[in-house]
């Protein structure tokens, strides 16, 4: 853990279940600081995508606190996070911060390798490639603390997982990660820590 960054994400002594009889958590805890990737993996119906509603106050926990900094998501399939009547670079004007200019959308998109053209385009004509890395924009635009990637690379082939993850670490120094993969490989190499959910 690299102790001198910030925390973006406190979770302490969590507990929280749909029913009492069957908790998903129970007092479990997790620190992630600026700077940091930790992965979640686990079988479906784990709790992984649980902890990802409950970190965004989508659900409430039964007791314990998360503390967090501004938060962003990546999702599992870009086609779906994305209005289909609607431009990427409008989209993504509608949620990125207020302090970033169209000229700053232009100098991260360059930098992120993703061309101008792409922006005007509809999601639909875009590649499920080509539309993560523009989910990963969005993401970063919003001057996030800590982004949630909810299987950011499931859908994609290996080459393209392996660019999509190697763009996202490229900005780590900026944001703390949360990765929920199934995909221990992928954990292994992109994690500093991996915590198995049973």
């Amino acid at each position: 853990m690299k102790g001198d960054q910030a925390s973006v994400l406190k979770i302490t002594d969590l507990d929280f279940g749909y029913t009492l009889q069957k908790m998903l958590y129970q007092s479990f805890s997790l620190e992630l600081r600026r700077g940091e990737l930790i992965s979640i993996v686990g079988k479906s119906g784990s709790g992984k995508s649980t902890l990802f509603e409950l970190i965004s106050s989508n659900l409430k926990p039964l007791a314990g606190t998360i503390e967090k900094g501004r938060v962003a998501w990546v999702f599992q399939d870009p086609y779906s996070s994305f209005h289909p009547s609607y431009t990427i670079l409008d989209q993504i004007k509608d949620v990125a911060s207020d302090v970033v200019s169209i000229e700053g959308v232009s100098d991260l998109s360059e930098e992120m390798a993703i061309a101008p053209d792409l922006l005007d385009k509809l999601p639909h004509q875009l590649s499920g490639g080509q539309l993560q890395r523009c989910s990963i924009l969005r993401a970063l635009l919003m001057k996030p603390d800590l982004i949630l990637c909810d299987e950011p690379t499931s859908a994609l082939d290996n080459i393209i997982q392996l660019d999509v993850m190697k763009l996202m670490l490229k900005y780590l120094n900026q944001v703390g990660i949360l990765l929920i993969t199934h995909d221990m490989d992928l954990a292994r190499w992109a994690s500093d820590t991996i915590i198995t959910i049973d």
